[in-house]
């Protein structure tokens, strides 16, 4: 039994993984004809783990929190732990254009969406603070600006190429980092 859930779990990977470079390269409303042939699996396999886009789509959200979780969990009590949680969620962008996109494109009451930036939140709590003691960003930020800081990231979802989508993320992380550490003259 365990073996079979191992093995329905790898599927359930394969799909996702298949399903997060079909939509990167095609958009999420790409056929899902297209993630049954990525994943090499049958069409029944994918329906049996997602009966619809919607399922594969919030299935994919939920692992990016959860990918956010077990960097923030990874960092530890690391002062700059924020920065690089950051910077993971730029890659992210860069890597996953179109899931970016759905995820700053649905209204942010969905509950899905919603519980997921509330996730974020409660899991940046702890860096932020972290970060603000350390005196490596402003006293005035809190986990509510996260959801801000993921848009203005997005603005990298403009480059029409994966270089010029890292380059604009390069180029915003920069600017949010002097941004986050504040007024050289500590006025905020």
């Amino acid at each position: 039994m365990q073996s079979q859930r191992a093995d329905a779990a790898a599927r359930r990977a394969l799909i996702l993984d298949a399903a997060d470079s079909v939509f990167g390269q095609h958009g999420v409303t790409a056929p899902l004809d297209l993630v049954v042939e990525k994943a090499q699996v049958g069409r029944a396999t994918l329906y049996r783990n997602f009966p619809d886009r919607t399922a594969l789509i919030e299935a994919l959200l939920e692992r990016t929190v959860a990918r956010i979780a077990r960097q923030v969990e990874t960092l530890g009590d690391r002062d700059d732990a924020l920065f690089e949680v950051l910077q993971g969620m730029a890659s992210r962008i860069v890597q996953s254009p179109a899931l970016a996109d759905y995820w700053r494109a649905v209204d942010p009451d969905e509950p899905t969406i919603k519980a997921a930036r509330q996730t974020v939140q409660a899991l940046l709590k702890a860096p932020i603070q972290r970060a603000i003691d350390a005196g490596l960003c402003r006293a005035d930020l809190q986990p509510a600006d996260i959801s801000l800081i993921s848009s203005m990231l997005g603005a990298a979802l403009r480059g029409k190429t994966r270089e010029e989508r890292a380059r604009l993320a390069t180029r915003g992380l920069t600017l949010l980092r002097a941004g986050l550490q504040g007024p050289a003259d500590g006025a905020g």
